[in-house]
C-alpha cells in the first residue's frame, strides 16, 4: 500500500520525483503549487474518468491555490488508499481510512461517492466500486457490529485488548448504525446507476437480511442486547458506560447506537441522525427487494420498520428549543431527555439534506441548520483562523474541514458557499490536503495529515460548486 507521508517528508524527493522527465523550469507561482499526489507509477488505482474531471474542473478554477488543492485532494483514495484485486472470479476492493491501515465501512462509502457519477463512463472504476460492494459483503457477515476491518485476516488487532477481543480481521468492534447504512447507500446508488443487479447475489442478501435483524435487535424492546464493548482507556469517550451497553433506555422503535460516526462513544443511546440514515436505508432496501428481487414479505418488514422508527424521531427524537422551535435533538433515551449538539461526522443533523433524507427547505432542517450554525450548539467554534464544526473527538477548540465543506454542501447561498471555500483555503496549514481537524486559531496546529475521507469531500464540493455555482470558481481568489 502506497503511503503518501513517504511523499510527504521529502519536498526535494517530492519535487523530483513529480516533475521526472519534465526539465522545465517552474516559475514562481508554478513552483509554490507543485502536484501533492504521487507519481502515476505508485498511485494505488487510476482511472480515465477521474483524471478528465481533474482536468475539466482544474482548468476552470481561476484561484491557483483553490486548483492545485482540488487536483491533491479529489484523486486522493485512489491515488493512495486502495487495494483492488479478483478472488474468486469477483472484483474485491478493500479501502483504507488513510493513515490507519484499516478498512471503515462507513469511510470506504464516502471515500469512494465523489466518484460515483463517472462510473458508467469508466468500466474499470464501475469494477472496482462493485468490488467494495463485495467486500463490505464480507466485513458485514463476519461481523455486524464491527466499524473497521482488516483485508489481512492474521493481521493482529491494534485493539487485541478490548472485551470482547476482536474477530479475526476485525480492527475494532464500535457499535455504529451508520456504518451498516452505508453498506446499503453503496450497493443502492451502484445499482441505481448502473441498471447492474449482479452483485445482489447470495451473500448479499444474507448481509441485507442480518443489518435488518440487527437493527432490530438494537431497538432492545426487551431491554436486553448481545452487545458488550469495553476498553481500558483514559478517555471517557472512547467506551460506553454499563459494559459497553449504554445509558438506560425507554423502548419506543428506536435503533440504540453506541457510538458516533466519530468513533466516540453517545452519551443518550438514540443517535437521531444516525436513525433517520437508517430509516433511508431501510426505504431503500424494501424498494430493491420490492421492485427488483421479488421479495414482497422482506419488503415488507424493512418498509414496516422504516416507519417504526420515523415516527419514533419524530415523537422522541424532536423538541421545542427556546429560541428556534421545533428542531431534532441529537440524542434521546425515549424518557424525554435530549442532547442538543452536532458533530462534524457524517452522518450529522446538517448533512440529512446532503443524505437526501431532507430537502433543504423542509422546515424542521431548515430550523435545526440555523439551530446548528449559531453559538447555542455546544460544538460550533469560532476562532481567528475561521469558523465551525469541531467533535468531543478532538476536544473544545478545533475545528473540522468536514464540518465545513458540509455546511457549504448543504447551503444554497453562494456567499456562504464561498466563505466556506475560503476558510478551507486559509486552513490546509500549506498541505494542499485536508485534515481531520485544526485548531480555531492555527491551523498549522492540525490532527491527520492523511485522511482521504476529508480530502475526497472537499473534492466533491468542489465539483458540486463547479456544476451549481460556476461564478464562485471563475474569481482569481475565492
Amino acid at each position: 500500500m502506497i503511503n503518501r507521508r513517504d511523499f510527504m517528508k521529502d519536498a526535494s524527493l517530492l519535487t523530483a520525483v513529480l516533475a521526472a522527465g519534465g526539465g522545465v523550469s517552474l516559475g514562481a507561482e508554478e513552483q509554490k503549487f507543485v502536484s501533492q499526489r504521487p507519481a502515476p507509477n505508485k498511485r494505488t488505482f487510476k482511472s480515465s474518468a477521474v483524471e478528465n474531471t481533474i482536468d475539466e474542473v482544474k482548468s476552470f478554477i481561476k484561484d491557483p491555490e483553490l486548483s492545485w488543492m482540488f487536483e491533491n485532494c479529489y484523486p486522493n483514495t485512489l491515488d493512495t488508499t486502495t487495494d483492488f484485486e479478483m478472488i474468486d472470479g469477483k472484483p474485491d476492493t478493500f479501502i483504507i481510512t488513510g493513515d490507519i491501515d484499516a478498512m471503515w465501512l462507513r469511510d470506504s462509502t464516502c471515500q469512494v461517492w465523489p466518484y460515483m457519477p463517472l462510473i458508467k463512463k469508466d468500466k474499470h472504476l464501475k469494477t472496482m466500486i462493485k468490488g467494495l460492494v463485495n467486500r463490505q459483503v464480507k466485513c458485514v457477515l463476519l461481523d455486524p457490529y464491527a466499524n473497521a476491518f482488516y483485508k489481512d485476516m492474521d493481521k493482529p488487532s491494534h485493539w487485541a485488548s478490548d472485551r470482547p477481543a476482536p474477530k479475526a480481521g476485525v480492527h475494532e468492534r464500535k457499535w455504529e448504525i451508520d456504518s451498516l447504512c452505508y453498506v446499503v447507500r453503496l450497493a443502492n446508488e451502484y445499482y441505481q446507476i448502473t441498471g447492474d443487479t449482479s452483485c445482489f447475489d447470495r451473500e448479499w442478501d444474507k448481509a441485507m437480511r442480518l443489518i435488518v435483524k440487527t437493527f432490530k435487535t438494537e431497538q432492545r424492546k426487551d431491554h436486553s442486547t448481545p452487545y458488550r464493548f469495553s476498553r481500558e482507556t483514559s478517555r471517557m469517550t472512547d467506551a460506553p458506560v454499563f459494559d459497553g451497553t449504554g445509558r438506560p433506555i425507554n423502548p419506543v422503535g428506536l435503533i440504540c447506537s453506541m457510538f458516533r460516526p466519530s468513533d466516540d462513544a453517545t452519551v443518550l443511546p438514540f443517535l437521531i441522525p444516525s436513525n433517520l440514515f437508517a430509516v433511508q436505508s431501510l426505504r431503500q432496501l424494501a424498494d430493491l427487494y420490492r421492485t427488483k428481487l421479488d421479495d414482497e414479505k422482506f419488503a415488507a418488514e424493512c418498509s414496516s420498520l422504516a416507519d417504526e422508527v420515523e415516527q419514533a424521531v419524530m415523537k422522541w427524537g424532536t423538541r421545542e428549543h427556546l429560541h428556534f422551535g421545533k428542531i431534532y435533538a441529537y440524542e434521546a433515551d425515549g424518557y424525554g431527555n435530549h442532547l442538543f449538539m452536532d458533530d462534524a461526522n457524517v452522518p450529522s443533523l446538517i448533512s440529512l439534506s446532503y443524505l437526501g433524507y431532507h430537502k433543504s427547505s423542509d422546515s424542521i432542517y431548515r430550523r435545526t441548520r440555523e439551530y446548528l450554525l449559531s453559538s447555542y450548539n455546544p460544538w460550533y467554534f469560532e476562532g481567528s483562523a475561521a469558523e465551525g464544526y469541531g467533535s468531543p473527538h478532538t476536544g473544545k477548540e478545533s475545528i473540522w474541514p468536514m464540518g465545513i465543506i458540509l455546511r457549504a454542501l448543504t447551503s444554497n447561498n453562494s456567499e456562504e458557499i464561498a466563505l466556506c471555500l475560503r476558510m478551507l483555503k486559509n486552513t490546509h496549514a500549506g498541505t494542499g490536503f485536508m485534515h481531520e481537524s485544526f485548531n480555531k486559531d492555527n491551523p498549522k496546529d492540525f490532527s491527520r495529515e492523511w485522511f482521504a475521507w476529508a480530502n475526497t469531500l472537499f473534492g466533491e464540493l468542489v465539483i458540486e460548486t463547479y456544476k451549481k455555482y460556476p461564478r464562485i470558481l471563475k474569481k482569481k481568489t475565492v
